[in-house]
């Protein structure tokens, strides 16, 4: 595969597959990771949830205040879909935060954003 010879938006769709590529296979490394760990635990006596509750002393003592936002505060409410992918309705985006690189080919691709509304 020669990058050099691929257009923006082949660049930008392969760049989304990597992504996805790459959380899928880091979810099924975290997987299997979490159960080893069970295995461990239970092997030697302990629930999964007393072994990190009990943690070492250094994080026991470590400061637990999150930042950003409290939960429930109106902020992190999530706004409903506005655009939809015409062959995957699944993918949508609701008009705020990052565009989805499906979005970025659309608009490159000079097609009207208003196509991508749902019609009620």
């Amino acid at each position: 595969m020669d990058l050099n010879t691929m257009s923006l938006a082949e660049l930008r769709r392969l760049q989304t597959r990597i992504s996805a590529e790459i959380q899928k296979r880091s979810d099924v490394e975290r997987r299997s990771l979490l159960k080893q760990f069970r295995k461990m635990a239970q092997d030697k006596g302990l629930s999964f949830s007393e072994l990190i509750a009990t943690g070492d002393e250094s994080t026991l003592n470590a400061p637990t205040a999150r930042r950003g936002r409290k939960p429930g505060s109106a902020k992190t409410q999530k706004s409903p879909p506005r655009y939809f992918h015409p062959d995957n309705p699944e993918w949508n985006w609701s008009g705020h935060g990052r565009r989805p690189q499906w979005f970025i080919d659309w608009v490159t691709q000079d097609k009207p954003i208003e196509a991508l509304e749902r019609k009620n």
